[in-house]
């Protein structure tokens, strides 16, 4: 939220109008409820059962003949809620409130091409990187320029300051004065080779569609399950089709191997069987290397991960209830400081489980169901032990 008010601050700085700004913060909000709603979950669970534990008044509850399973009936009903409208929001209304904030910006962009360039940031385009230091009142010093020439060779422009060209008649472009410029360039075509040159101003023109070209393209954070399964599914038979081709490759270096095996065999005492010997090791080489390489897809794998990861955190309520429930019980006194502080815990655990099953899914060829489910099944076991405890006792 503090990063979505920032970043609400800056573009109101830039004159933009406020329905707009309103508009780009709705537009951000099912990624922030997506994330927060399970923790909010966890946290509000031990808050209320832990004030109801200190103030006795699931003791009085129990004495009235209620039970910890009617108690704890309402807590459940409310995690399958709270699941249910998480995913929602995270595979309806996050992707298209995605869509709607980059066209937006992209409009903002092309109407008011200030909002792109801010103090002491880094801009990749499509053909160029933009480097500014600070910006103000419209003056930007120390601009670093990395692009390329007419003749397709590197160049770097340094320019102690710049500024946006107010009478600029071209659509479609951002146009900056810059002055005290050196250029440098690296010529590709004979290594070794640069030149440079000195200006005391120079127009430098960044086309809006490279912009907007460079904004994210919608992952599969940003995209609904069905189409991040869909993108999986393409993925998989390329994966397979690789799987295959590499058997043949495998069956062909067998089979050359055995032939130049067959070969040598017959001709042991002709004076060729030096240089047989030699494609016998080549093919033996060759087999051996075909047999032991291992296909890998980190995009597949990536991808996968995201999709199961869309499911868990949603659905992380649940455990989380399960969890906060008998947690809350044990509570005896300042339940909702307690709770509070308890719910913050868990989700430090919770998050580092994740990060790092999300890591090892990377990095090795282990399920990505597995370790991105694995932090709810581990809350969803402790809470259900716990609960069996309190319910014993």
């Amino acid at each position: 939220m503090n990063q979505l008010l920032l970043m609400a601050g800056e573009i109101l700085e830039k004159n933009v109008s406020f329905t707009i700004v309103v508009k780009l913060i709705i537009f951000s909000l099912p990624a922030i409820v997506a994330i927060a709603f399970p923790f909010a979950t966890l946290v509000g669970a031990l808050m209320a059962v832990g004030k109801l534990s200190s103030d006795n008044e699931i003791l009085a509850m129990e004495c009235s003949g209620i039970s910890l399973k009617r108690i704890f009936l309402p807590l459940v009903s409310i995690g399958v809620f709270f699941s249910i409208f998480s995913f929602i929001v995270n595979d309806y209304f996050l992707p298209l409130g995605s869509l709607q904030f980059t066209r937006l910006y992209k409009e903002l962009i092309y109407s008011n091409p200030e909002l792109e360039l801010e103090s002491n940031s880094i801009k990749h385009y499509q053909d160029s990187t933009i480097i500014t230091g600070d910006i103000s009142n419209g003056i930007i010093d120390n601009i670093i320029i990395i692009d390329r020439s007419v003749e397709n060779d590197k160049r770097v422009i340094l320019a102690q300051s710049g500024n946006f060209r107010s009478d600029a008649k071209e659509e479609g472009v951002i146009s900056l004065n810059l002055s005290e410029v050196f250029t440098h360039v690296i010529e590709t075509n004979a290594k070794g080779n640069f030149s440079y040159s000195r200006a005391g101003r120079m127009i430098y023109n960044i086309l809006l569609k490279d912009i907007t070209v460079s904004l994210k393209n919608p992952g599969p954070r940003e995209m609904s399950s069905r189409d991040v399964y869909t993108v999986i599914r393409e993925k998989q038979i390329d994966f397979n089709a690789r799987i295959v081709q590499q058997k043949n490759q495998v069956g062909l270096a067998r089979y050359k191997l055995l032939s130049s095996y067959q070969e040598i065999t017959d001709h042991l005492e002709d004076d060729s069987f030096s240089s047989k010997k030699e494609i016998l090791d080549r093919n033996l080489e060759k087999y051996i290397r075909e047999r032991d390489k291992k296909l890998e897809d980190k995009s597949l794998q990536i991808w996968k991960l995201e999709f199961y990861q869309k499911m868990s955190i949603p659905f992380s309520c649940l455990p989380f209830i399960l969890l906060a429930f008998p947690l809350g019980l044990f509570t005896k006194r300042s339940g909702k400081s307690v709770g509070f502080g308890i719910g913050l815990l868990i989700t430090v655990i919770y998050w580092v489980m994740l990060i790092g099953g999300r890591t090892i899914g990377i990095r090795t060829a282990v399920s990505p169901g597995l370790v991105m489910w694995l932090p709810n099944i581990f809350i969803f076991l402790i809470g259900l032990i716990l609960l069996f405890r309190r319910v014993r006792q």
